[in-house]
């Protein structure tokens, strides 16, 4: 996209800048185009002041700058609109540019090629048809910047019209480029002009949440996705890093909303058609995409971000963002920064690292204790704790893993147990139950016969950050006995199994991952009882009833 040759914008559009080429503009008018009749005069008494409509019929100012040229500079009553200070103005303003520019577009009415400067155009050697395209392609110019300027203004409603006008301007391009073609990489895609669309949605003062919302609708296609990571990508490079929480925040937003497709054949939807060149157009190649969208969240993910983002970024890491990555080995760093944290971001680290070790052989020697000492009581009540244990029972499904590990998992599980809620050891209890029948070793946790009747010190040490070294293995499970006498039925239920031999198949705890405390109050509150509540050991006899016939008097009655 061209700028105006004034770089201060068009705030004061028509009584500044034009103002002060008044005259040169009524030279253009006269080399180009018919004299115009007087515009804004009523007929009737001529002794009347000619008096302004309040109101322009828009779309005739449309209608008449195309059919005629000689009201070419009815364009400017249309800008002034466009700086209205009144909702209706400013939008149905917008909506005319939008009819006036696009057609002109489609009719090849815009100047082509470097643009000259207006004034040049008056005394430089070109045709009065030329001036005309030079005219309006400054308008055209002028009209892009005021509505870029729109993209910030206070109002939704004029932030949304800006930017659908924009994107139809953009398409406009696509189709009548106004430059010639650039056929070595991006052909005649206008990515001047979604560049400064994009500088727009990434304001550093103000949140673009919503509008980016609207704008997530042109994503869809193939090859505006394509150049929005790329200029999102260098939007940041711009930043350097700087700690703005709002910027951060709509680029993480606007980034969040893109979807990448899976194969090749589902790049059918372009915004711009470029026919026997597509096959060669990097927009087409979904390798190219991936190289684009991983290079826009390494870009991104290098500065330090406020932890909020860290959870929301971490949480759709290993299902929208790792899949897409050409090289996705490059998120280690990240993910291992993220995993050593602490809390509920290690939690959600969880995530990304087990898709590198399972899918992209990562190395990570110290995951097992990491993991270890993720389980503390905290870890019962995060928002996230569904997904660790959901991870951690993947994790710990091999059949390879060291009598020590899973045997100090299962202890320190119940040593939590004992402070854990009921809806925590509805899971905490199957999940150990679980670790013994895959591991038919760890059983010595269950058969720990003593030489005495005296009470024997427990050798785990749970303040051991290491499984190597917390004896668990020398321990027992002693912790699954005093939860026998549990105040809830269910977990002192649960907790009984473990004085049978277990059955070989294990439990499915997916289903109970997602329990809470409501539900579980809920479903007790619903259980009706099926025996009745005895009353008395033997049935009453006539004697009896004879005896309470005669202490009525007493207000005692036996039924």
């Amino acid at each position: 996209m061209e700028t105006c040759s004034n770089k201060n914008g068009l705030k004061e559009a028509v009584r500044t800048r034009y103002a002060s080429r008044l005259t040169n503009r009524r030279k253009l008018r006269t080399s180009i185009m018919a004299p115009t009749e007087k515009r804004n005069v009523k007929p009737g008494n001529p002794t009347e002041p000619p008096v302004k409509t309040a109101k322009l019929d828009l779309n005739c100012k449309v209608v008449g700058i195309l059919q005629s040229k000689k009201n070419a500079n009815d364009v400017f009553d249309i800008f002034e609109l466009l700086q209205s200070e009144k909702e209706k103005d400013v939008v149905g303003a917008v909506d005319a540019c939008s009819d006036l520019f696009c057609t002109l577009l489609e009719r090849k009415k815009l100047y082509k090629g470097k643009l000259p400067d207006e004034e040049e155009a008056l005394s430089g050697p070109y045709s009065a048809e030329d001036k005309y395209h030079i005219f309006m392609r400054h308008r055209y110019n002028d009209c892009m910047e005021m509505l870029l300027e729109h993209l910030g203004h206070e109002l939704h409603e004029v932030q949304e019209a800006s930017l659908c006008c924009l994107m139809k301007f953009a398409a406009g391009q696509g189709r009548h480029p106004l430059q010639d073609l650039d056929w070595s990489e991006h052909y005649s895609f206008p990515r001047e002009l979604l560049q400064a669309v994009v500088d727009g949605l990434l304001s550093r003062t103000t949140d673009k949440s919503l509008l980016i919302s609207r704008f997530q609708e042109f994503l869809v296609k193939e090859d505006v996705r394509y150049y929005v990571m790329s200029s999102i990508r260098e939007n940041i490079g711009k930043s350097k890093g700087e700690a703005m929480p709002v910027y951060q925040n709509n680029v993480c937003t606007l980034m969040c909303n893109i979807s990448m497709p899976m194969e090749e054949a589902e790049l059918s939807n372009f915004m711009v058609k470029q026919e026997a060149k597509h096959e060669d157009w990097k927009a087409a190649k979904l390798i190219e995409h991936k190289r684009t969208f991983e290079r826009m969240w390494l870009g991104f993910l290098k500065f330090k971000l406020p932890r909020s983002m860290y959870k929301k970024i971490l949480v759709i890491l290993h299902d929208s963002i790792l899949p897409h990555m050409s090289t996705p080995t490059l998120m280690i760093d990240f993910l291992t920064a993220a995993y050593d944290v602490g809390g509920a971001i290690s939690l959600l680290a969880l995530n990304g690292l087990f898709v590198l070790i399972h899918q992209h052989n990562l190395d990570y020697p110290d995951f097992y204790k990491k993991l270890y000492n993720l389980l503390d009581p905290s870890v019962f009540h995060v928002k996230y704790r569904a997904r660790f244990f959901h991870l951690a029972n993947i994790f710990l499904s091999s059949s390879h893993l060291p009598l020590y590990l899973v045997a100090a998992f299962a202890k320190r599980l119940a040593r939590l147990a004992l402070t854990a809620p009921p809806t925590a050891l509805l899971i905490v209890l199957p999940f150990i139950y679980n670790l013994i029948r895959r591991h038919p070793s760890c059983r010595v946790l269950i058969h720990k016969p003593s030489s005495g009747e005296e009470p024997l010190k427990d050798p785990y040490l749970m303040d051991e950050e290491d499984p190597a070294h917390c004896c668990a293995s020398e321990s027992s499970l002693w912790e699954i006995k005093t939860l026998q006498r549990h105040y809830h039925p269910d977990v002192a239920k649960t907790a009984m199994l473990i004085n049978k031999p277990l059955s070989e198949q294990e439990d499915d705890i997916s289903e109970l991952l997602e329990t809470t405390t409501h539900e579980l109050m809920e479903r007790d509150l619903k259980q009706k009882s099926t025996k009745s509540v005895p009353l008395e050991f033997e049935t009453a006899t006539r004697l009896l009833l004879k005896a309470g016939k005669d202490v009525m008097g007493q207000h005692f009655c036996l039924e």
